[in-house]
Formats: structure tokens, sequence, C-alpha cells
């Protein structure tokens, strides 16, 4: 199998991995974040589409809806707005208009990144993204990168760097661990930090992961071991989302 057919190959188990549907039911290793990174949704969005408030606590078995039904517009009517609004304090309709009522801002973004179609039509490139200086990024592993980021609808959501298998996966800047297993298709044992509201990163194919949901990292901390979980060679995919949506990571890392 050529090179070429192998990318082929991770990018349509990651894709396949992706989820298009209505609605999902939450199994057992989900977070929030995950199912939000797999929907390529801002997990804002998601809960407030599902009323769920931070710190975003789901059960196994839980329906999640990923889309608004197609005869329903927006999450709540303006009449049923209203009646609820009576029947709340003011200080309560006001905290929970953040969350049902997220910027428009985040789904212009989500459009140019979640995958709807099925067609290899390249997209046209993101709007111009905001100052990241509040993000120190820095490289999250030492080797050659085999495969770029791809604004193909079907193509490559990062980067894809080689290395030795074992050698350190760094954090590639501060933040939390909001996800860390292996239970989305295609990436095999994999990490998720979210750095602030905005930026996540992702870490896949490791061989073990050093890190658990919730903890704090730091800019350089070592994560995990470098491994081929879910690839046919060692390797790491990170990628950068912004409010959900996937950017290339060249645009952020440093030069070397």
């Amino acid at each position: 199998m050529t090179t070429l057919e192998l990318r082929k190959n991770f990018y349509n188990e990651r894709n396949k991995g992706s989820l298009q549907v209505q609605q999902y039911t939450v199994r057992k290793g989900d977070t929030l974040y995950a199912i939000a990174f797999r929907a390529g949704l801002d997990v804002r969005k998601l809960a407030g589409l599902n009323n769920i408030s931070s710190p975003y606590i789901i059960y196994p078995g839980q329906i999640i809806k990923l889309k608004l039904p197609p005869n329903q517009s927006r999450p709540v009517s303006t009449a049923a707005a209203k009646t609820s609004a009576a029947k709340k304090p003011s200080s309560q309709i006001k905290s929970n208009s953040s969350v049902k009522s997220p910027k428009p801002v985040a789904p212009k973004k989500q459009t140019e990144y979640v995958q709807t179609t099925t067609n290899n039509k390249v997209t046209k490139p993101p709007i111009k993204l905001p100052n990241t200086a509040l993000v120190q990024w820095q490289w999250p592993v030492k080797g050659k990168i085999v495969s770029g980021f791809s604004y193909q609808e079907q193509g490559n959501k990062g980067i894809d760097i080689t290395g030795v298998e074992g050698s350190r996966v760094n954090a590639a800047a501060s933040g939390q661990v909001v996800y860390a297993g292996n239970a989305l298709r295609g990436y095999g044992n994999l990490i998720i930090i979210k750095h602030n509201d905005d930026y996540l990163s992702a870490y896949a194919h490791n061989r073990k992961l050093l890190v658990q949901e919730r903890q704090m990292v730091s800019a350089g901390q070592q994560i995990a071991e470098m491994g081929k979980t879910d690839a046919t060679d060692v390797r790491l995919h990170f990628e950068i989302r912004y409010r959900g949506g996937s950017v290339d990571p060249m645009k952020y890392l440093p030069r070397r």
C-alpha cells in the first residue's frame, strides 16, 4: 500500500468517526468536549442546545441533540421564551440567555469546517482569526511532518508528525485536559486540552496517556508517549480547534 493510500485511510477512519446525525446517545467514557469535537461544534453551542451548564456533566444513555429538528430554526420559540421568562427571576433569565444564545460568530466559523458533504471540493481558507497572543503555542513533538493540514472536506484536519515510539508528547500550550481516552474512531489513544474558551488542541495515536481528565497541564509538560494506536506507523496526529472548527496548526506553531 502506498503512503498516499495510507494517509487516505487515516482520514477516512477519522471522518467516519465524525458525528453527522441529529442526536447522539452518550456512551461510557464520553465527555461533552469529545462529542463536540467529533461533531465539529463549539462545546458552548452544544451545551446551550441541550441546556447543559458548566462543568458539562453528562451520563451514559443521555440523548445529546447535535442539530435542531428541520422544522425548528432555533432552540426556543419566541412564545416559549416569553412564557419561560414570565416564570423565572430576571437574574436567572440573564444567566440562561448566555447559554442558550451563543455568539453569532461561532456558527459562522463552524460551517467552514463541519463535514456536511462527501465531495472533494476544496473549501475556502478560513476568515482571519483574532489575535492568539493569550495562547503561547509550542511544538508538541520533535519530528518530520509527513502530512499537512487540508482544506478539503474529507482531508486532514491537522498535521501528522513522525517520531520514535515511546518518545515524549508534550502539551502545546497550558490548559486543562477535557478528554483522555480511546473512544473516538480513527484517533487511537487521544488527549484533548482546553486552552481557553475558544481554543482546543488534540493529540492522537499515543502509546500511553500520562494525564487524566480535568487535570491542569503546563506548556511543554509531557502528557503522553508517542505510538501508533489506530495507525500503521508511529506518529502524532495534532489538531488545533477554534470554536469547534479545525484550523491549520502551522499558522500557530512557531517556526522551526
